[in-house]
């Protein structure tokens, strides 16, 4: 076998069940091999920023690593936002970055030759290049390795085109991965005294412990100490809804978090920083912990959060549930405009047990979750670095994780160009995803940042940077001409009609909600 092959099997090996790729002519013995292993699945992605946040949404709803397949270091450098956002939510990804042929690379001329190790190392957690083709299946092998480091990392191996077609031996063995830290048993006591001690407390939380055992466990204490519930404005994942007590988001803007904390005494972190703000504003403060509140550490992220909260309840004697969100079915809104709080009552009243909420809506996101919060039990992913357009292409691995399940990707139109062959992706597997894109023509946020930030008295060539009317987009046509069914709703009676038809027919669909 060459190199290459040696590498797919010892992928295969270790776990990994799928790659997402856009190779090139450095990767084509990799994607050869691909033939020659039954055990893993090739989903070919149009732009690499789609293939970065697929392997984020198929690790978020797996808690394993894919494969991503990348040309060079432009290639990479394409999927950097969106594993940037992967880096974040600490998901676990297998990057597997083509080379030049090492006898190439000295031509520096060449047009695609360039500095690919620092291009990787921004966004990697680990990161080798093979040296010969008989490396290659043990530097395979530590790279799924370091990507299943608790809770997840980013770990990229550089596969030299030569490394890939030269014989090689065999493949590796998988090697071993360690379990999440263990919190120890001080640190559960000496949480549980300070939770009886009367102060005002809050437990925030972040990662795993916000899937449906952690959160359970975190109602057993709330219900038992009074603390309440937060989780950070971009989680990772959260199941929520129906039958699960309720975790409070903390709200987007820096004033808005600095009132909601207020009053607090002491914040409990469990897998989650202390809250900071998304962006400095002037006048306002980044650090937004009340001066006089405490912050105690019960798990790092690094560390088992959900075994810390089990332990933390039951140290306690906290057995009672709590109160649990019981779904609310919304009116459907009167026939009339469509905006986001109509749609969010829709949403939630039409939704299935059971779906995944891939959101990186920002201006419309308050009105959504208003209902959402208390739909039918579903998991939410979210956008969590920042690099906007991650919805669509997070639901396309989301989907391929969890076949049988609604997927409902909500994005602005701003967004939703960041990442549109994600829709040909979704076409192609033939995937059960509905993409709602909150058509608003323009950059809502920005304009609201505009004065936040003390950009004033802004004229007309300022406005127009942040405007997307002229010409308005059409996702009606651009869905269809990538393969998947389009409609658009500018009213509720629209939306409602077109939403209950997705819901209830299998397979990509794309429905433009004018706002």
């Amino acid at each position: 076998m060459n190199g290459a092959e040696s590498l797919v099997h010892t992928l295969a090996d270790s776990g990994i069940e799928i790659c997402f790729g856009n190779p090139g002519t450095s990767e084509m013995h990799f994607v050869a091999a691909l033939d020659r292993e039954p055990r893993m699945r090739g989903v070919l992605c149009l732009f690499e920023g789609v293939v970065a946040g697929a392997a984020d949404g198929y690790a978020r709803m797996t808690g394993k690593p894919a494969a991503t397949l990348l040309h060079l270091g432009p290639g990479f450098a394409n999927a950097m936002s969106f594993l940037h956002n992967a880096r974040k939510a600490g998901t676990p990804v297998v990057n597997i970055v083509g080379d030049h042929a090492t006898s190439h690379s000295q031509y520096v001329q060449a047009p695609l030759t360039s500095d690919i190790m620092a291009i990787c190392g921004g966004v990697s957690d680990w990161l080798h290049q093979s040296k010969t083709s008989n490396d290659v299946a043990a530097d395979g092998a530590r790279c799924v390795q370091a990507a299943r480091a608790w809770p997840g990392q980013i770990a990229t191996l550089v596969l030299p085109a030569d490394c890939a077609w030269n014989e090689a031996h065999q493949p590796a063995r998988p090697l071993p991965v360690a379990p999440p830290g263990q919190v120890d048993g001080a640190v559960i006591d000496r949480v549980a005294a300070a939770l009886k001690n009367g102060k005002k407390t809050a437990l925030l939380m972040r990662g795993h412990c916000l899937e449906r055992a952690g959160v359970e466990a975190a109602g057993r204490i709330a219900a038992a100490t009074g603390a309440r519930l937060f989780h950070d404005y971009f989680t990772p994942r959260m199941t929520r809804g129906d039958g699960l007590p309720e975790v409070e988001r903390v709200p987007y803007f820096a004033e808005d978090i600095v009132e909601f904390l207020k009053g607090l005494e002491q914040i409990v972190l469990v897998g989650a920083p202390p809250p900071v703000t998304f962006f400095a504003y002037p006048g306002k403060p980044s650090w937004v912990t009340p001066e006089d509140c405490e912050l105690l550490m019960l798990a790092s992220p690094q560390e088992d959060s959900v075994g810390a909260l089990v332990a933390l309840a039951d140290t306690l004697g906290a057995r009672a549930p709590g109160r649990l969100v019981q779904r609310v079915m919304p009116d459907m809104p009167l026939h009339g405009a469509l905006d986001s709080f109509s749609m969010g009552a829709i949403i939630a009243r039409l939704m299935p047990h059971n779906a995944i909420l891939s959101d990186d809506s920002l201006t419309a996101g308050m009105g959504l979750q208003a209902s959402l919060k208390h739909g039918p039990l579903h998991d939410w992913i979210l956008l969590t670095g920042g690099a906007i357009g991650d919805a669509a292409p997070m639901a396309v691995g989301a989907s391929l994780a969890c076949p049988d399940r609604k997927v409902i990707a909500v994005t602005g139109d701003g967004a939703a160009m960041y990442s549109l062959p994600s829709l040909w992706t979704m076409a192609r597997e033939k995937l059960d995803v509905t993409v709602i894109v909150c058509a608003n023509r323009t950059y809502n946020i920005l304009n609201i940042e505009l004065g936040r930030v003390g950009a004033l008295n802004p004229g007309p060539k300022t406005l127009a940077m942040l405007d997307l009317h002229d010409p308005v987009l059409d996702f009606v046509k651009l869905a269809q001409g990538m393969g998947v069914e389009a409609s658009r709703a500018q009213t509720t009676t629209e939306f409602a009609a077109q939403f209950a038809d997705a819901m209830q027919t299998r397979g990509p669909r794309l429905i433009e909600a004018v706002l």
